[in-house]
Order: structure tokens, then sequence, then C-alpha cells
């Protein structure tokens, strides 16, 4: 069984649970190891002098520090800290997991556990929140990629030398107990205070699936995990039975995750026996091709992918597939671009080194893997100078060029340059954000606030259906108010031009949060799409979308 990593959005100097959660694996790499301990060593075949003799530098370096050197040495540190510092000069996602924390790379793929529900990442000394997890604590708190981790319960966690491990102990915990952290967003260094409490974090990968209109379909996909083809492949039938002649197909902040699943996916949109991805290593032992193979529940009508800069390898692959066939019309922003496949190898002390071995393509032969040769600090940053080069405004015209353009299936152009291109791309609408909106989401006032009046009036709302719920509940000014007053009890100082410029996102908001505790997620995204710019936009999108399906270009 192939695997992708589960999130891919930075990697740390130590090693971040991107690399320990979800890798690639390929079902070659699966069978083929390699044993690298003190009492075995293999010499490469293509330069083995070279590397019998730096081996054997490292081993009497080693040696020699261990029998004279001043001070007692952690030997088992040292070698773990020089094979971390190696291994960076390879590439971002190539990593080493000591022993120690091999049982909690291990929870990553078996499942649940119970914490505050973050993906995060150590860089620079600080831990950093690569994403919210969806439908968790911290999504609720009002956690924000982006955000910096500097004290939990009023320890300085930040420069201090926190490890993984560290963190763990930090954030998991029983469900139900409370953690304070302070957070540092953007470059305010002003401390936000957030107090979350720890809850088990969700597993399922389809948040949602509904129907948007009588023939419009709609199904959100936040991670490719064990159960997301089955997961989908229900979503997918339900929908069809409701009468579901075309769909939207969000993979935006999607990670990543399991390879085959991805490919399954892609699968059930497309007829024949035609290319999904392949892979290229060094010579051929790596290389692989998938192809399309069984028939799928929706190979015909209009088909839309929504993209954006948070949807990595696994998405990626999905969306490569359907662009290069012609078979659906991918809408949003640029993706992420992770396109290197990692072989896990065990090691004789317990541990586990994650090798790139090779490089996937879409079928047109696009490589989605963004550039790293500027080093693994200029990777991290990738999408901090993506915002201040405006690419999230509009599309960067440097990957535009005829080096980087490929053909689909068709002849339609697509271009290459580090992660999907959409067909039609939709800017960040920015215009109902402000520092008071940004406020209320730090302080978690619209979902407390939300909660409250779910509890005190439990039983009108859910006396309602969805659909009166959504066509009939109003936010009102009464409303408004009592939330502006929870927000000022929250030291949320009140700002009536940034409310005002805010205002309709937030009665969309306290709709929406409202909805999730009548109606779940089934009532939370469809009030949520009614502001969400990047949605709508797909919508208007039906007419290009059936014109792919309906063969042409």
């Amino acid at each position: 069984m192939s695997k992708i990593e589960h999130s891919e959005e930075r990697k740390s100097i130590r090693n971040s649970p991107i690399q320990i959660k979800l890798p690639l694996f390929i079902a070659l790499a699966m069978a083929a190891g390699v044993l690298i301990g003190a009492n075995t060593f293999s010499p490469s075949t293509t330069n083995p002098q070279d590397t019998a003799k730096s081996y054997l530098k490292f081993r009497d370096i080693l040696s020699y520090i261990d029998r004279d050197y001043v001070d007692t040495v952690d030997i088992e540190a040292l070698t773990d800290h020089a094979i971390t510092e190696m291994l960076e000069k390879l590439d971002p996602h190539t990593s080493y997991i000591p022993a120690k924390d091999m049982a909690m790379a291990r929870s990553y793929l078996e499942g649940d556990f119970e914490g505050i529900g973050v993906e995060f990442n150590i860089f620079n000394d600080t831990i950093y929140v690569i994403t919210p997890l969806s439908g968790g604590p911290s999504e609720a708190a009002g956690i924000l990629a982006g955000d910096k981790i500097i004290k939990v319960d009023n320890e300085n966690v930040a420069g201090t030398g926190i490890t993984n491990e560290g963190v763990f102990k930090r954030l998991r915990g029983k469900k139900g107990s409370k953690v304070n952290l302070s957070i540092q967003r953007g470059t305010n260094p002003k401390l936000l205070p957030f107090t979350i409490q720890r809850d088990k974090i969700p597993t399922v990968s389809v948040d949602v699936s509904y129907m948007v209109n009588d023939k419009t379909g709609y199904i959100k996909v936040s991670r490719f995990s064990a159960n997301t083809f089955e997961e989908f492949k229900q979503a997918l039938s339900g929908l069809k039975k409701k009468g579901m002649n075309q769909l939207i197909l969000d993979l935006r902040g999607n990670p990543g995750g399991y390879m085959d699943h991805a490919t399954r996916m892609a699968d059930e949109f497309l007829a024949g026996n035609k290319l999904l991805v392949y892979t290229d290593g060094k010579g051929t032992r790596y290389d692989s091709k998938s192809f399309a193979r069984t028939k799928g529940d929706f190979e015909n009508g209009p088909l839309i992918i929504l993209l954006d800069e948070g949807s990595a390898s696994a998405s990626e692959i999905v969306a490569g597939a359907i662009q290069d066939n012609d078979r659906g019309l991918i809408v949003g922003r640029r993706s992420f671009g992770k396109g290197l496949v990692q072989m896990p190898i065990p090691l004789n002390d317990g541990s586990e080194l994650r090798l790139t071995i090779s490089r996937y393509y879409t079928p047109s032969g696009r490589s989605i893997q963004k550039s790293y040769t500027n080093g693994t600090e200029e990777y991290e940053k990738d999408m901090l100078n993506r915002l201040e080069h405006g690419e999230f405004f509009h599309p960067d015209s440097s990957l535009f060029v005829d080096s980087l353009k490929y053909k689909t299936a068709k002849g339609r152009v697509v271009y290459g340059g580090g992660g999907i291109m959409p067909d039609v791309f939709v800017p960040r609408d920015t215009t109902a954000f402000s520092e008071y909106l940004s406020q209320l989401y730090n302080k978690n006032v619209l979902r407390e606030y939300a909660l409250a009046y779910y509890k005190n009036n439990q039983k009108q709302l859910e006396k309602m259906s969805f659909a009166q719920y959504k066509k009939s509940f109003e936010v009102t000014d009464k409303m408004l108010q009592d939330m502006v007053k929870l927000a000022g009890k929250n030291e949320v100082t009140y700002n009536a031009e940034q409310f005002n410029r805010s205002k309709s996102l937030i009665r969309n908001n306290l709709k929406a949060f409202i909805a999730r505790s009548v109606y779940g997620n089934a009532g939370f995204f469809p009030v949520l799409h009614e502001s969400d710019e990047e949605f709508q936009a797909a919508l208007k999108q039906f007419g290009k979308a059936q014109k792919l399906a309906k063969g042409g270009v």
C-alpha cells in the first residue's frame, strides 16, 4: 500500500510532526529496505569507495570522541544530531526519526488521540501552527495557520530547545482538560491568550457532503487518511441518490495522506485506463505508474476541484490527474507543491530513516515539487513569500513561462513550477476582514456566543429543520449587540468602523456556528459557504466544467 505524507507545509530543523505523520510510501519501497547499523555496512553501488571511506571516517571520529574526549558524551544523541544535520543537505522532506519518537510517529498512523487538534512544526526553535484540524478544539478556539505558540500554561516554550516530544507532552492530554496558550500572530509583539479544552481529535476525513441545489453536490475532504476513500465513496453515492449531476470536490487546506486513497478517488472520475500519476527515481528501481482501473461512480458530469495554497501531495495528485486528463476544472489558487516520495527504512536500534527516493509527476509530466535549491530556511518561508509577492491576490506571472509549459491530453496548456496551477484563479477576499474581527477569532468570542445562544434556545432551534433554519434564521442587531458586549468582557475593544466593515461576515459566522451546534458540519458548511468567495466562484464555472465533461477544451 502506498502512502503520501499527511502534511508538508513546513519542515523543522528538528523532526517535525509533518515528517512523523503520514510519510510517502510506494509499493516497491515497502519491500526494499536498507539496514544500516554498527555491525553491518553495505557500500554504495555507484561510488562504493567514496561511501566506504566516508563511513569509516565517521566511525573513527565517533570512536575518538567516545574514548578520548575530555567530557562524557552521549554518543547516541550526538549521532542523531549528526544524522539530522546531514539529511538537511538533501531535501526538505528526507527525515530521521529517533527510536524514542517512533511510538509517537506510529500514533499518527494508527488513529485517534486526545489533544488540542493542531498540526505544528518547530522552526527556529519556535512552535508554528501549520493548521488547526478541522472540527477540533483549536479550530473552534480561533487558532490560525501561522500562529506561533510562545507559552503553554505560562511556561515559555520558544527559544528553549523544545522538541516534538516536549510539545506532545504539553499539548496532548485527557479529553476535557484545559491548556492555556500564549500566541504570537504575525509580527504583532503582543501575545494573544487562548484557553483550549482538549478533546478527542476527529479522524474523519470527509468533513461534509451535501446538495447545494437540486443538481449540484459538494464534498469536502480534509485529509487522505485510512478511511478516506470509503468515506468519499459513501458520500458520492449518497449525493447521486439525491439527484446530483455536477460536483464540487473541495480539497482546500488538505495537506495530503495516503497515496492509494488519492489515486482511487481520481479513478472514480476517470474512465478507461488513463494514467493518474507516475514516479521517477534514480535508475528504475523506484519508478512506478498508476492507472485508472475500475468503473467509477462519477465518470461523466461536470466536475470542479477547489484548491488553495494549503492543498498538498495527495490533493495535488488528484487535481493533477483530473486536470491533465481534461476531466474537470481546477478553481482557486496554486497548491502547496510537494512531490517527493519517501521510503521508510527501519534501522536496527528502532529508529527510522525516511529517505526521498523519487519524484512524482502528473500525467502530462509536470513535477509538483516546488524548488528547494535555496535551502531549508527559504523553503520554509514560501507561504510568506507568496503573500509578500501578492500571489494570493494575483497569479504569479513568473510561473507562466514557456519552460514551465505542458500540454494536457487534449492539448490544453498547463504549467509546472511547483504545485497545481488552477484553471480559474480566485483571489483571497479580504474586504470584510478587520483587526476587530481578528480579535473576535483570537478570543473565541464568536464560538462562545454561538454556543451560549444555542444552549439558551436549544429547544426552539432543534424544532427547526435545517432548510427552515437556513432560509429564515437571522442574526439580529440585538444578537450583534450582545456579542459586542461579550467581546468587551473578553478584552476586545470595540471599533465601530472595523465592526461595520466586518458585520456581514460576523453575521454569517455566528449563523454558521449556531448551525454547527444544532446540525453539525451538515449545517455549518452550507451557511459558511454563503460568504465563501471561492465556493461562490466555483458555482459560476460549471459552464466551463460542462464543456470539459463533454469532451471540449
